[in-house]
């Protein structure tokens, strides 16, 4: 239950915006005719309607700059007024204007098309006063925005506008409600519900217990999906997917389910929504969050950390010289070089000192070839400089692959070429590689370089390990290169000092029997 002090918080930052609202909207006289050439055009044009409706929404207050609708906040609005008894779910990343769209734009143009499309709504929160909250976003337009109310009439109706609950003067009737209270009964007049939104019903403490999951599961599926007249009507679900124990992950596996999901980044690494965000946008945010929350809140992706590495297996020290070493080896996973520019490129320096391993350096990035391809020949100039020797590997698929055109550019460049040797292992299951040398880590053999522990590229590096499960949409860039660097300072050193075998015949092939 909010404090007094709270309330009265929040109540004058709804006078503030209603405010904004009211100013931002101001027009002047006008033309009739013009007037309904344009109601016309934004009935059927949603982009021009946003636009034109919520400036106050769309234009930066310091810049000026107008932000347009995204393509799929476009298509999204299109399907839901193409189907009267739409249900999907969209899964859209943080700061995608889920509930801008979905709680205010759509069903205020839903309500002003000639033939009305919508009657009652429901706006479903995680709790009720959050839902009051949401609510009272497109309360304070209806009630506020000066050019709606001049096309479309007043909507303001005086004794039947509290907080949580409203009825405009067309009839449009207005309710909110907070997860598992009950819906039922809910209708206006004739009416009953025909545009159900949920808005973000997940969180994090609900996600971790499966039996409310389950039970809210229940409650979207039955009591609030019946509390439309017989499945008739427009079911929204909307909010990004944070877990994969959740209501919304469970709504979205149902076959009858329409999904829209839009990461921040598409499948080719471009920006999701090109007209807000820059890449360098992206990638500050992913910088400030770390790998596994932005793969959660803007990717879609949730990651369940210590499915195979453990946070507690993760042991940090200062390392000695590397010239103590009995082995070291760097090995690059780079990527295809015309795949997607969200891929990440990586390359691992780790090395063997007794029967420690020990990380040493780490290469983890979104980036060009050019950029990996300099950073390697910088660490070789570093090394050779200081008179130490390791081992170059790289996947032998990429050693066909153009990528080598990369290497052999920079080494004409600098004089001398990386001595770079193929993996040609006929390789297992890449999760069955990766969990097999999980027990190093469990088993403390395992050391990472206390030097480099704030270092951007080991932490990113570290955090796609500790995600690492099978099945995982994220990337395993990182802990694929481990394994490979692991494996090769392995066979380097682990016949020396090796005992004869006791009770073992050998043949002439030195072949164990």
């Amino acid at each position: 239950m909010a404090s007094v002090s709270e309330i009265r918080r929040s109540y004058d930052e709804w006078r503030q915006m209603c405010e904004k609202i009211q100013n931002a909207t101001f027009i002047g006289a006008e033309n009739p005719r013009q007037r309904q050439a344009r109601i016309k055009k934004l009935r059927s044009d949603y982009a021009a309607f946003v636009n034109y409706y919520f400036p106050h929404y769309t234009t930066d207050e310091y810049t000026g700059i107008s932000t347009p609708s995204a393509p799929f906040h476009i298509k999204a609005a299109n399907a839901i007024r193409a189907d009267r008894n739409f249900y999907g779910a969209f899964v859209w990343h943080r700061g995608a204007a889920k509930s801008t769209h979905m709680d205010i734009f759509i069903p205020m143009w839903l309500m002003c098309q000639e033939k009305r499309e919508i009657n009652v709504m429901v706006l479903v929160g995680k709790s009720e006063d959050n839902a009051i909250n949401l609510l009272a976003d497109i309360q304070a337009e209806l009630q506020y925005n000066q050019r709606y109310i001049a096309d479309f009439g007043e909507q303001y109706n005086n004794g039947f506008w509290g907080e949580g609950k409203f009825v405009t003067k067309s009839g449009v009737a207005f309710f909110a409600r907070g997860r598992g209270q009950s819906p039922r009964g809910l209708r206006h007049r004739s009416h009953r519900p025909d545009y159900i939104v949920i808005d973000d019903l997940d969180d994090d403490k609900m996600c971790k217990n499966p039996a409310l999951v389950k039970e809210l599961t229940d409650w979207t599926l039955e009591a609030l999906y019946g509390a439309l007249d017989g499945g008739r009507g427009r079911f929204i679900m909307v909010g990004n997917l944070i877990a994969k124990n959740s209501v919304l992950a469970n709504f979205i596996a149902n076959d009858a389910t329409s999904v829209s999901r839009v990461n921040i980044l598409d499948n080719k690494g471009n920006v999701s929504w090109a007209y807000k965000y820059t890449i360098a946008d992206v990638q500050r945010i992913q910088s400030r969050v770390g790998y596994r929350s932005f793969q959660r809140e803007y990717m879609n992706n949730p990651i369940t950390t210590g499915a195979v590495f453990r946070e507690e297996w993760i042991k940090w020290k200062q390392l000695p010289p590397l010239s103590s070493y009995d082995a070291l080896v760097l090995y690059i996973d780079p990527s295809f070089k015309g795949t997607t520019k969200n891929d990440y490129k990586a390359a691992k320096l780790w090395g063997k000192i007794g029967t420690e391993l020990h990380h040493i350096r780490a290469f983890v990035r979104q980036c060009s070839v050019t950029e990996m391809v300099r950073w390697l020949y910088d660490l070789y100039d570093v090394l050779t400089d200081n008179g130490i020797a390791i081992r170059w590997y790289m996947e032998a698929n990429f050693m066909q692959d153009l990528i080598l055109d990369e290497f052999r550019a920079e080494g004409d460049t600098r004089g001398y070429q990386l001595p770079l040797s193929a993996d040609r292992r006929k390789k297992p299951d890449k999760f069955q590689r990766i969990e097999a040398i999980s027990p190093l880590w469990e088993r403390g053999f395992v050391f990472y370089n206390e030097a480099e522990r704030n270092d951007p590229d080991m932490q990113v590096g570290l955090a796609q390990t500790l995600a690492f499960e099978k099945g995982m949409r994220g990337h395993d860039d990182a802990p694929d290169a481990d394994e490979g660097a692991i494996w090769y300072l392995q066979r380097a050193t682990r016949t020396k000092n090796q005992p004869v075998a006791v009770g073992r015949r050998r043949n002439n092939k030195n072949k164990i029997w």
